[in-house]
């Protein structure tokens, strides 16, 4: 059983995880303010601290199917700027899923942060699903800062689909991304960002794709409502035939603002690589069609947002 004790941790594990009154069903290991406060491994899933600087080295055996991971972080109070540093190593043919959420929380003038900056190494026909859900609380004027840096190194014929999520409280963000595919090894991205206020949200993403037949789709969606700023960023660098696709899609409200800037580089006559972007309000038909069935502009707006990042 996954016991915590602090109660602002357990709703933030809630928020971000699957966690439900202390039950992980799993390996995992909850970071709460910079600390371990509790940890299991499993017969196929090997957790441990590293040993010169904080956080785990997680390794899933060859072999492994349907377990899953959990590593969710939690900053409860102002004053902690939290790094960790994680690295998966999936053995060959794993097939796994891992859950990382994470969650900042400050009710005092002071800011909370967390900076996690986790490595994949996919073996030969490994695949993972990666699940990162980021969310701020608390009712302090100090920032809530989530930084991520996610970097992927896929082996010939692994797959890694990562989804990630960020809804809520968090007042700024920059998010890193790089992969290294080998042959016909696939990435799959799904990205979604909320922001209001002031917020800020940052995404940047390098894909290379080195091997014959290897393959990225990046997705990103994203809403800007308030006088928030969102940046995405992406390069996808087609070294062999391979196919890539990046996506992305936002909804201005209010006073928001949205920048893209995608690149794409061709090395190879037979390497495919596309991009598509859209960046504008909703629709006025849309709000109009859902005000017929009773619903006010502000909750037609609610909605369509709501399914628009689902």
């Amino acid at each position: 059983m996954a016991e915590v004790d602090n109660l602002i941790t357990q709703a933030l594990l809630r928020l971000v995880s699957d966690y439900k009154g202390g039950d992980f069903k799993g390996a995992y290991n909850i970071r709460e303010d910079g600390l371990c406060a509790a940890r299991k491994s499993t017969e196929n899933v090997q957790i441990d601290s590293k040993e010169d600087k904080p956080g785990l080295d997680i390794h899933v055996k060859a072999g492994t199917k349907g377990e899953t991971v959990y590593i969710p972080a939690c900053v409860t109070h102002g004053n902690i700027d939290d790094l960790v540093y994680n690295d998966f190593y999936i053995g060959e043919n794993a097939d796994v899923v891992i859950v990382a959420g994470c969650g900042v929380h400050t009710d005092d003038e002071e800011e909370a942060r967390h900076n996690g900056i986790h490595r994949f190494f996919l073996e030969k026909g490994a695949h993972v699903v990666y699940r990162e859900k980021h969310i701020g609380t608390g009712k302090g004027s100090g920032s809530k800062k989530i930084d991520p840096v996610t970097d992927i190194f896929l082996e010939e014929d692994a797959s890694l689909e990562m989804d990630t999520l960020q809804l809520g409280g968090v007042d700024k963000t920059i998010r890193k991304t790089t992969a290294k595919l080998g042959a016909r090894a696939k990435l799959i991205v799904r990205e979604r960002i909320l922001t209001d206020g002031e917020q800020e949200a940052k995404s940047d993403f390098d894909v290379v794709l080195e091997g014959e037949d290897s393959g990225v789709d990046l997705i990103s969606r994203s809403v800007a409502r308030g006088d928030s700023y969102q940046e995405f960023n992406s390069s996808i660098h087609g070294l062999n035939r391979c196919s890539g696709h990046s996506e992305c899609d936002a909804i201005l409200a209010d006073n928001g603002r949205v920048f893209a800037s995608p690149a794409l580089e061709a090395s190879d006559v037979d390497a495919a690589l596309i991009h598509e972007a859209a960046i504008g309000k909703i629709a006025g038909e849309q709000i109009l069609k859902l005000r017929t069935l009773g619903l006010t502009e502000e909750e037609a707006e609610e909605k369509i947002i709501n399914g628009f990042l689902k």
